[in-house]
Parts: structure tokens; C-alpha cells; sequence
């Protein structure tokens, strides 16, 4: 009787599902874990020099406290998106609830660099089971009409967690320590906790249940850890050269095997046909890239600038920015006008930022419009790619989005820290984040022209 209520999707009370915007109420509580997962995501960024003094380690050894919870997320957000889809994704959020703040407390009292990352693995499985089913929640909880603004709110949550973290975790780090960075996350869980248990609808539309492909998971993981081990040997990380072609061979040769995996199993982890719609392609092709270029600053600001407050402060205008484009941009964009439209116009203030940027401008004001142009594109893109995937697998399509922003978080943080390893604390090192903020607007510009 037990095991089956732990099992079960609690109801929530009549008179909220019964309320005519129910669904706000439902898109809140969404929110606070979106809020949880970047505020988290912004804020540990900005104990890379703190962490790296106490444990006496390279920055590319301190990166794997980001790096090993965001290669986790990337392995088991498709698995557990399709869990969902099956034992219910108001369920499996809660629980995963549960999972993050209790490792985000076992974080904050880690004693060394191994434990600290280890930790951060088993937050990584909770933060999974929130993010697979976040995008999911939101679309299938808000009418048809209202899902753009309902997306654009969630994108705002998250903008808001990103724009905090950089000043808050500035805040924390200098003046109580970086372990209350990751204690921060307590409080916000339990409240989070307690308002999707009687906030979030349980779930209408359910697949049938099948084997997870954990074969899939296994090639998956272990492909881009190879691969982003190899990458760090050259951030600095030391290896041996005979090493680090081993992680490239095995990296390359299993993510050959993940494809040919995916053709072939009876349920795998990333069904390759939702794949064939352009909107699904290029949508996630776009989040990888976007997000690379969201957080590709938030690592390199703090190696540059040695005060963390100061830090933070520079870095919170590119979230702020963010957070406005994706809550007001729609009242200054014509109602009229198409998604791709308004990823094109996004992405173009992307290369004007950009092209500021190049031009050796402002940083603050470079920022705020680059998190403008990100704020515009992300709602847009979310809502077609989430059109493109039967209701049935919204579910899996979250994970899917979510891995994207997953992969591009990781890139953003590999590239940025090889970046800062080659040319040092000097402006070159933006190089890399603008080759790839560059390829996001020719995508964008690329799928839009296709489009007409």
C-alpha cells in the first residue's frame, strides 16, 4: 500500500483544478524549479577561484564541479523525459525535487574536490528529473493560445535565476564562503516542493512503458566525457599525450555506436524520426548554441575580473536582459508575426552585440543586448520545436530541449576554460564565444530563409 501511494500522482485539491487559470498556478510552480536550476547553474561559476584556492587545484580541474553535473544531465534527460511520459511527470518532478535539494546540502559540506564533484553528480539526477519535465509541464498544463507567453515566462523564471546568480553568488562567495552557494538551493526546494504537490496536474496522456535504453545512456555519457576530458588536457588538465588520443579515439568511436544504437533499439533513448521535422532539427541545434553563448561570459568574467561582487555585477546585465526580452518582448513585437520571425529578429541583435563586442564597446551594454537578442529567440524557438512533437512525447521533447541547453551549457564552460588557458586574461579569449555565437545566427538566419 505504500510502495503504491509513493507511486502514484497526488491530486491536486478541486478548487484549484477547477479554477479558470489553474494553469498559472501550474506554470508558477514550474517556475520556482526553473528559477532553482539557473540560479544554481549561474551561481557556481563564481566559486571556480574560490574552489580552486581551497583546493589547491587548476581551473581545469575545477571545472568538472560544472562539468560532471552537466554531462549527467545530458545522459539521462532523454531516459528520464521518457520515464515521465510513462510514470507521470508531475511524480517524477516532485521526487526529483527531493533528489536536488538534498544533494545541493550535501554540496555545501563537501571536505574535498572529489567529494564536491561526486556530490554534484547525484544533484545532477534530480536536476534531470526537474528539467526533462519542466517544458513539458508548461505546455501540456496552458491552452494552445497561451503557450508562447506560458513558455516566455518559464524562459523569464530562468532568466531571473541567471541574472540573480551572478550578484548573489558574488554576495555569497565573498562574504560567507562558496558553500552557502549551493545551501541557497534548500530553502527554495522545499517551497518549490511543497507548491507542486498541490499546484501541478498530474498527467493526461501516458506512453506505454518500455526497457530504458541504457545501453544508449552508457555510449551516450561516455562519449562526451571522453571527449571533454580530452578537451580539458588541453585547458590544462594533466594528462599524458598517448591519454588524451585514447579519450579522443573512444570518444568519437561511441558516439558512432550511440547513433547506430539509436537505429536500432527497440525503445532508444533519442527517437531519431522526431528528428526529421526541420522545426525539431534546427530548434535544437539552436538551444546548443544559444546556451553556449549564455554561458560562455558567466565563466570567463570571473577569471578577468579578481572581485567576485564586481564580477557578478558585470555579468548580471546579460541574464537582466534576457529576463525583459522574454517577459515584454512580445508587447513590442507585432502579435502577428511567426516564431522564425521572431528568432530571426533575435538573432540579429545577437550579431549587433557581437559586432559591439568586436568593436571593443562596453561590455555591460554588449551584454544586456546580447541576453536582449537570446531572450527573444529562446521562448520562440522552445514553442517550435515543442509544436513539432506529439503530445504524446512531451515528455521527451523536453529532455530533448533540455539536453540541447544541457550540451550548450558544457560547451560554453569547455570552450571558455580552453579559451582562458590559451590566451590568458586578455580579450582574445572572447574569440571562441563569438566563432560560436557567430554559427548560432547563421543557424538561425539559415532555417529562417529556408522557411519563406
Amino acid at each position: 500500500m505504500l510502495i503504491q501511494s509513493l507511486r502514484a500522482e497526488p491530486a491536486r485539491p478541486r478548487w484549484i483544478a477547477n479554477w479558470p487559470h489553474a494553469h498559472w498556478l501550474a506554470v508558477g510552480s514550474v517556475c520556482l524549479g526553473a528559477f532553482m536550476g539557473q540560479l544554481d547553474a549561474s551561481i557556481v561559476t563564481l566559486t571556480f577561484p574560490a574552489l580552486g584556492t581551497e583546493f589547491g587545484s587548476t581551473l581545469a580541474a575545477v571545472q568538472w564541479v560544472s562539468l560532471s553535473y552537466l554531462l549527467t544531465l545530458v545522459a539521462l534527460l532523454a531516459p528520464v523525459g521518457r520515464l515521465a511520459d510513462t510514470a507521470g511527470r508531475k511524480l517524477v518532478y516532485l521526487y526529483g525535487f527531493g533528489v536536488f535539494t538534498l544533494a545541493s546540502a550535501a554540496c555545501g559540506l563537501a571536505d574535498s574536490l572529489p567529494a564536491l564533484i561526486a556530490f554534484r553528480v547525484v544533484q545532477a539526477i534530480g536536476a534531470a528529473m526537474l528539467q526533462a519535465n519542466s517544458v513539458a509541464l508548461v505546455t501540456t498544463s496552458a491552452p494552445r493560445e497561451r503557450m508562447r507567453l506560458a513558455l516566455g515566462v518559464q524562459a523569464a523564471a530562468q532568466a531571473l535565476g541567471l541574472a540573480l546568480g551572478p550578484t548573489v553568488g558574488g554576495l555569497l562567495v565573498a562574504g560567507v564562503g562558496w558553500r552557502w552557494v549551493f545551501g541557497v538551493n534548500v530553502p527554495i526546494g522545499i517551497v518549490a516542493i511543497i507548491a507542486g504537490r498541490y499546484l501541478l496536474p498530474r498527467t493526461r496522456q501516458r506512453t506505454p512503458a518500455g526497457a530504458p535504453d541504457w545501453w544508449g545512456v552508457a555510449l551516450l555519457a561516455t562519449s562526451a566525457s571522453a571527449l571533454l576530458l580530452a578537451l580539458s588536457s588541453a585547458s590544462g588538465l594533466p594528462l599524458p599525450p598517448t591519454a588524451v588520443g585514447a579519450l579522443f579515439v573512444l570518444g568519437v568511436l561511441t558516439a558512432v555506436g550511440f547513433v547506430w544504437r539509436q537505429r536500432r533499439a527497440r525503445s532508444p533513448l533519442i527517437d531519431l524520426d522526431l528528428l526529421r521535422h526541420k522545426a525539431t532539427r534546427y530548434g535544437l541545434v539552436a538551444a546548443t548554441l544559444g546556451y553556449l553563448v549564455l554561458f560562455g561570459p558567466l565563466v570567463l568574467v570571473p577569471a578577468m575580473i579578481s572581485s567576485p561582487l564586481r564580477a557578478g555585477l558585470a555579468l548580471t546585465s546579460l541574464p537582466a536582459g534576457f529576463a525583459l526580452a522574454a517577459t515584454l518582448g512580445g508587447r513590442f513585437v507585432p502579435a502577428t508575426w511567426s516564431e522564425r520571425r521572431r528568432c530571426l529578429l533575435g538573432s540579429l541583435l545577437c550579431c549587433a552585440a557581437l559586432a559591439t563586442l568586436c568593436a571593443g564597446g562596453p561590455l555591460v551594454g554588449a551584454l544586456a543586448l546580447l541576453g536582449v537578442g537570446l531572450g527573444l529567440v529562446t521562448p520562440a524557438n522552445n514553442a517550435l520545436v515543442m509544436a513539432a512533437i506529439p503530445a504524446r512525447c512531451s515528455g521527451l521533447g523536453g529532455g530533448l530541449v533540455n539536453m540541447a541547453r544541457g550540451l550548450g551549457t558544457t560547451l560554453g564552460v569547455s570552450v571558455t576554460t580552453l579559451a582562458l588557458h590559451l590566451t590568458g586574461e586578455s580579450w582574445p579569449a572572447f574569440a571562441a564565444l563569438l566563432v560560436a555565437a557567430a554559427a548560432m545566427a547563421v543557424v538561425f538566419l539559415t532555417d529562417s530563409h529556408r522557411s519563406r
